[in-house]
């Protein structure tokens, strides 16, 4: 039985060894995933933007939600609320609020967004949770129509203006040309002079 039994006693350590190796990982792995004591929200993008009504262009919020030490919270929850009514929007077949969950950089995105005809300044607000932790914050929004004459009266305006520039340049041509043929303008060093006969014009010499 002897030589038998002493080959399973490095099986033991091995065993002891491998276990230790394991509970050390465990460990350190379970201390990095901590759960946060605290929530915050960080608007990236949005942030007072202009919304198109005449083509139902918005631009879309971002946000990044991090805890009590900047670091980014992986699978929040993050719920985007548009206004009722008044200037507003949605987010596509969701309608006024989108709820998603975070990336692993923490950030959640409002796609999708698209404003209504009624122009005006609203709020997007933003909710953030995780376990029992909320967070909050508001994302400031303007729909508006862009200013831009219609068509015709735009082109109008700018032939008469341009007929206007033409007819003042005329007029400016004009009175130069009767300021030069004034007598105070005619040289005086070698004068024109007309004789009899054939027409002669006898210039400077």
């Amino acid at each position: 039985m002897g030589p038998f039994t002493s080959p399973m006693r490095p099986r033991s350590g091995v065993c002891g060894r491998a276990g230790l190796i394991f509970l050390l990982l465990f460990h350190t792995t379970s201390g990095q995933s901590q759960t946060p004591t605290s929530l915050k929200v960080v608007v990236l993008e949005g942030e007072g933007a202009i919304n198109n009504v005449k083509d139902l262009r918005a631009k879309e919020p971002v946000v990044q939600v991090t805890d009590e030490n900047d670091a980014p919270v992986k699978d929040a929850t993050v719920t985007f609320m548009l206004p009722d009514s008044g200037p507003s929007g949605t987010f596509g077949a969701s309608g006024a609020t989108l709820t998603i969950q975070t990336d692993e950089k923490g950030q959640a995105t409002g796609r999708g967004l698209r404003p209504n005809t009624v122009t005006g300044q609203f709020e997007i607000r933003v909710i953030a949770s995780q376990g029992t932790l909320t967070a909050r914050a508001a994302i400031t929004q303007t729909n508006a129509a862009p200013a831009v004459a219609k068509g015709g009266s735009s082109k109008m305006l700018l032939v008469l203006i341009i007929l206007a520039g033409a007819v003042g340049g005329g007029a400016a041509a004009a009175m130069g040309g009767k300021k030069s043929s004034s007598p105070a303008s005619t040289p005086t060093e070698s004068p024109t002079t007309v004789t009899p006969g054939t027409p002669v014009i006898v210039g400077p010499r």
